[in-house]
C-alpha cells in the first residue's frame, strides 16, 4: 500500500470511527447510560465480531491491516494526553483523608483485590483454559486483583451528574473514594506488569530500581525545573500547553522504554506538572489537553472493541464470566456498603448507593484491560470476557441506584458537592472526572 493510499484509508477510518462513536455515545446518553457504553459498542460493531461478518470484505476494506498500527498509535496518544490530565487533577492530599472516605477507599480497593485473587485461586483451571496459553501465575493473579478493584472516576462523574446525585452524601464520598482507589491502583498495576516477558527476580529488581530512579528524577529534578521555567520573568503570558504535551509524551516514552506502558509515564507527568499557587490545576493547560484527548478517545474505544472477538468464546466461558461478574459486583458493593455503614453509621440506603457507585468501571477498566492484553498477561478470550464484565457493571450502575436515590437527600446548603463534568467522549468538553477534595466529613446519621 502506497503512502497516499495509507493516508486515504486512515482518514476514512477516522471519519467512520468518530461518527459511529459519537452516534452510539449519544444514543447511550438518551438511554441514561454513560456515553462510553455506546462508544465501546461502536468499537465492537466496527470490529470482527460484527462488521467482520459483512460480505465482500467490508471490514478489511475499511480497516486493512496496514493502517491498524497507525490507529493504535493515535489511540495511545489520546490515552497519554487524557491520562496526563487525570494525573494533573489528581489530589494526592486525598490519601491523607480520615474517617469515612479512608474506610470506603481502603475497603473498596482491598476487598475487590482479594476477590479477584481468590477467584483465580479457586478457578485456576478455568482461567488457564480461557487465557490462550498465557501463564496463570503470580503476575496474572495480581493483575486480576487490580482489574476487579478499579473504579472509573470519569464515568462515575458522568453518572452522578446524569442521575442528579451531585451534592448528596453518597456521591461526595464515592467520588472522593474513587479518586483514592485510582491513586492506589496504578502503582500496584505497575508492579504487576514490571516484570515483562522475562519474569525473573533479577529482571524485576532491575526494572523496579530503574523505575524508582525515574520517579525520583521526575520529582527532584524535573518538577523544580518546570516550576522555575513557568515562573521565570516574562513567562506569565506564555502558553504552557506545548510544554505540558511534550512532558506527557516524553514521560510516556520513558516508562515505555523501561518496559512499562505509556500510561504510567503520562500519569506521572501529570502529577509532577506544577499547579497554581492555590494548588488547583491551570485550566488554560488542562482544558486543551482534555479536549484533544477526548476528541481522539473514540479511536481508543474502537481499537478496544476490535480486540473483542465474541465469536471466539466458548459456551463454557459463560460460567467463568458469571464468576467474574459476581466477584466484581459483590466485592465493590459489599466493600462500599459495609465500610460506609460500619465506619460512619450511614443509613443502609446511602451505604448501598456508595457501593453501587464504586462498581462503575468503564473507561479506566478498558485502559487496564488493554495494558494487560498488550503486555501478554491476558489472552483475547479472557480480554473479551473482562470487557463484557466492564460493560455489565457500568451499565448496571444507573438502574441500580435509581431505587436508592432520594432527591431529598441532597447536601445541605454550603456543603461542597462533587461538581462532576462530562465524561470522556461527550459532545461537550471532556472532563477527567477527578474527585474533589472532601473538606469535611458528612455528618453521620443513625
Amino acid at each position: 500500500m502506497s503512502i497516499d493510499s495509507t493516508v486515504t484509508h486512515v482518514v476514512a477510518a477516522l471519519a467512520v470511527v468518530i461518527a459511529a462513536s459519537s452516534a452510539l455515545g449519544a444514543a447511550a446518553r438518551k438511554l441514561r447510560q454513560p456515553s462510553v457504553i455506546g462508544q465501546l459498542f461502536a468499537g465492537i460493531a466496527l470490529g470482527p465480531s460484527l462488521l467482520g461478518l459483512a460480505p465482500d470484505g467490508v471490514y478489511q476494506t475499511l480497516f486493512p491491516d496496514e493502517i491498524k498500527p497507525i490507529l493504535t498509535a493515535v489511540a495511545q496518544v489520546a490515552l497519554v494526553l487524557f491520562l496526563f490530565a487525570v494525573g494533573y487533577e489528581l489530589d494526592l492530599g486525598q490519601l491523607r483523608n480520615r474517617g469515612t472516605v479512608t474506610a470506603v477507599s481502603l475497603s473498596g480497593f482491598a476487598i475487590p483485590m482479594l476477590m479477584g485473587a481468590g477467584i483465580v485461586l479457586l478457578f485456576t483451571g478455568g482461567f488457564r483454559s480461557v487465557n490462550g496459553g498465557h501463564p496463570v501465575d503470580a503476575t496474572f493473579t495480581l493483575y486480576m486483583a487490580v482489574a476487579l478493584s478499579i473504579t472509573a472516576v470519569p464515568v462515575l462523574a458522568s453518572i452522578i451528574r446524569d442521575q442528579g446525585l451531585a451534592g448528596t452524601r453518597p456521591a461526595t464520598i464515592a467520588m472522593a473514594a474513587a479518586g483514592v482507589i485510582d491513586a492506589l491502583s496504578w502503582p500496584v498495576l505497575a508492579v504487576a506488569l514490571i516484570g515483562g516477558e522475562d519474569g525473573s527476580l533479577r529482571a524485576w529488581t532491575v526494572k523496579v530500581a530503574l523505575l524508582a530512579g525515574y520517579v525520583l528524577v521526575m520529582f527532584v529534578v524535573v518538577r523544580p525545573a518546570l516550576k522555575w521555567w513557568m515562573n521565570r520573568p516574562g513567562a506569565l503570558m506564555t502558553n504552557h500547553v506545548p510544554l505540558a504535551a511534550a512532558l506527557a509524551l516524553a514521560s510516556a516514552w520513558a516508562t515505555s522504554a523501561l518496559g512499562l506502558h505509556v500510561i504510567f509515564g503520562a500519569l506521572l507527568a501529570g502529577i509532577v506538572m506544577p499547579r497554581q499557587p492555590d494548588g488547583a490545576p491551570d485550566s488554560q493547560v488542562l482544558r486543551p489537553l482534555q479536549e484533544t484527548g477526548g476528541l481522539l478517545l473514540p479511536v481508543f474505544f474502537t481499537i478496544s472493541g476490535m480486540s473483542v472477538q465474541l465469536g471466539g468464546l466458548h459456551a463454557a466461558d459463560l460460567l467463568l464470566l458469571l464468576v467474574i461478574c459476581a466477584a466484581a459486583v459483590i466485592g465493590k458493593v459489599a466493600a462500599g456498603a459495609l465500610s460506609a455503614r460500619g465506619g460512619a453509621r450511614l443509613p443502609w440506603r446511602d451505604s448501598l448507593m456508595i457501593g453501587v457507585l464504586l462498581n462503575t468501571r468503564g473507561l479506566t477498566e478498558l485502559i487496564v484491560l488493554n495494558v494487560g492484553l498488550q503486555a501478554g498477561v491476558i489472552g483475547p478470550r479472557l480480554y473479551a470476557l473482562l470487557v463484557v464484565m466492564a460493560l455489565i457493571t457500568t451499565a448496571a450502575t444507573g438502574p441500580l441506584i435509581r431505587p436508592l436515590h432520594r432527591p431529598a437527600d441532597a447536601a445541605p446548603p454550603g456543603r461542597t458537592g462533587t461538581g462532576p463534568g462530562p465524561d470522556p467522549g461527550d459532545e461537550q468538553t471532556p472532563d477527567s472526572g477527578q474527585a474533589p477534595a472532601v473538606d469535611a466529613e458528612p455528618t453521620p446519621q443513625p
